[in-house]
């Protein structure tokens, strides 16, 4: 057994485990848990300083979850979009192929809070996804996803790289990741390496603050990098983590340094459960502003919205606003005008 399954193990997955290292309500946060599950590996339990700080906000349950009932479990309509279980086709030139119903640390922000971690979500069956991708010369770009793809087996996952390789008209594949974030002691050399096999693959993973650009987190993308994969981050906008101008610049800096593009920031979907993560778009866009000639244009990522309805995602930049600020009207990709509504 590796290093990176040990960790695993010994995860803390309730929040009466929590009780015995920080003065945590286990009862109340267990209710939360058995809706939306909880998973926390040693290292990012390592992380947390005290209780409600950046780190404990994104993986211990919080009360909040169960009161947001306004929005969809799915405001993204990825099961309408899936033409085979698992299998996501919402542009016309790529897929998203959720391999991993897993993750190493549940976020409480995820976007598949639904199905992640849950025994109702299964990963798409390979063979099936494989042969949908084969039969569509028009998709190029396949995106790994799920869960987290990294968590699967070395084996397994090379399996379905080379599966994809073999595609003719397959271009690029992507993983997203936040093992470097959460685990890093899985990424090591052999996996590094094996990777670097099918390329031309591209790794996004998920810093969302500066703490979590950690020693052994530099080391575990300093691996990718070195094996010759190109590594970008996708940042969540998150109330109470790194809704501050000042933090978000210091992470897209700390990004840099540790050869990780920053990408996107991404505006909080509008999932059920995530409600007092969600900030407001001007909020966001008084964060991406403070970026803008206060450092390099390498450090500013795209800050979009993606949009309900399966309809894409959108730069903000390009948004018109109501009057009273709530309402935004945007353009997406096929031409269609689309009132975007924050609440």
């Amino acid at each position: 057994m590796e290093a990176w399954e040990k960790s695993l193990r010994n995860c803390i997955t309730s929040p009466e485990e929590l009780s015995g290292l920080f003065h945590a309500q286990g009862e109340e946060l267990g209710q939360v848990a058995r809706r939306y599950p909880m998973r926390i590996t040693p290292y990012y339990l390592g992380l947390i300083r005290e209780p409600g700080d950046p780190i404990w906000r994104q993986c211990v349950p919080d009360p909040e979850e169960l009161h947001d009932l306004a929005q969809s479990p799915d405001p993204l309509d990825e099961e309408r979009l899936s033409p085979v279980p698992g299998l996501i086709h919402r542009y016309p030139d790529r897929v998203v192929f959720l391999v991993s119903t897993a993750c190493a640390v549940y976020c409480r922000f995820c976007m598949r809070k639904r199905g992640v971690g849950c025994q109702g979500m299964s990963p798409a069956p390979v063979d099936e996804a494989v042969a949908y991708i084969a039969a569509h010369p028009e998709i190029r770009d396949v995106i790994l996803s799920g869960g987290d793809p990294l968590l699967l087996s070395d084996e397994r996952l090379e399996a379905i790289l080379a599966a994809l390789h073999r595609i003719p008209h397959v271009e690029i594949i992507r993983i997203g990741t936040r093992t470097p974030v959460t685990l890093p002691e899985r990424i090591t050399w052999k996996l590094a390496r094996m990777l670097k096999r099918y390329q031309p693959l591209y790794v996004n993973t998920h810093f969302n603050h500066p703490r979590e650009v950690t020693e052994a987190s530099a080391k575990a993308c300093a691996r990718l990098a070195d094996a010759g994969i190109q590594l970008g981050n996708q940042t969540v906008l998150l109330k109470g983590v790194n809704d501050d101008p000042l933090v978000m610049r210091e992470l897209m800096r700390r990004l840099l340094a540790i050869r990780v593009r920053p990408y996107y920031i991404h505006q909080m979907d509008l999932v059920q459960g995530t409600a007092h993560f969600r900030t407001r778009v001007a909020d966001g866009m008084k964060v991406v502003a403070a970026l803008r000639g206060h450092t390099s244009g390498l450090a500013v990522p795209h800050y979009v919205i993606d949009l309900p309805g399966g309809k894409g995602k959108v730069e903000v930049s390009s948004a018109r606003f109501s009057e009273d600020g709530r309402r935004l009207t945007v353009t997406n990709y096929l031409g269609e005008e689309i009132e975007y509504r924050e609440t």
